[in-house]
């Protein structure tokens, strides 16, 4: 059970608060990291008082648990859509552009786990070894009947998964080094869609049965 589910309930005040509280941890850790961020930051950015703010929540450790969550089950959202049932070329081509959508729509949160991927995962292991890998072990599955009734060329369904998300990530966590790369005509907001394009031509063609 989840922080989140556990709480008890809140009132609209509360709850607002906590929503005032988060945004600006989210600001604070995905640019200082976990441990980078303190408390008073956290309240400053917040506009409240560090008293304030520890009614709330009683620790870092428990804002910053709190957003891992909500990242994870925003980021695996489109994961679980993967369908066995639907086309598995139309079932993939969402699947990479809702990954770029959330890349486009969610930098700080894609930097915010990047960050603790990079600092070897301590506050969070047990969520990857446990839901995150339920997850992708069911979605390989999927993946392995597909490639057994002939529907996509046979492959390594996980290398295929963590291919996505390297590519997919890379226009949130190095968006700087991507815009500059590209420059002032091409770095606009259109460059994800371009990538979209070839991302699907490199995945899909990639994939079709010879």
């Amino acid at each position: 059970m989840t922080m989140e589910a556990a709480a008890p309930r809140r009132t609209r005040i509360q709850q607002e608060k906590r929503e005032v509280i988060l945004e600006a941890a989210l600001e604070v850790f995905s640019a200082q990291g976990f441990r980078g961020s303190t408390i008073d930051q956290i309240a400053e950015a917040a506009g409240m008082s560090k008293p304030n703010l520890l009614y709330y929540f009683r620790r870092k450790e428990d804002i910053h648990e709190t957003l891992m969550q909500r990242l994870l089950d925003t980021w695996l959202a489109p994961l679980r859509e993967l369908d066995d049932v639907g086309d598995p070329m139309t079932e993939l081509r969402s699947y990479i552009r809702r990954k770029l959508e959330m890349a486009r729509d969610f930098p700080r949160e894609s930097r915010l786990f990047a960050n603790e991927i990079l600092q070897g995962a301590p506050r969070i292991m047990p969520l990857l070894e446990g839901e995150l890998k339920t997850l992708v072990d069911d979605k390989a599955e999927v993946m392995k009947g597909w490639m057994r009734n002939g529907k996509i060329a046979r492959t390594d369904p996980y290398h295929l998964i963590f291919s996505i998300w390297a590519t997919t990530q890379h226009y949130a966590d190095f968006d700087v080094q991507v815009r500059a790369v590209l420059g002032p005509d091409r770095g606009a907001d259109g460059r994800f869609e371009d990538a979209a394009r070839f991302l699907e031509e490199l995945f899909l063609n990639g994939l079709r049965p010879q």
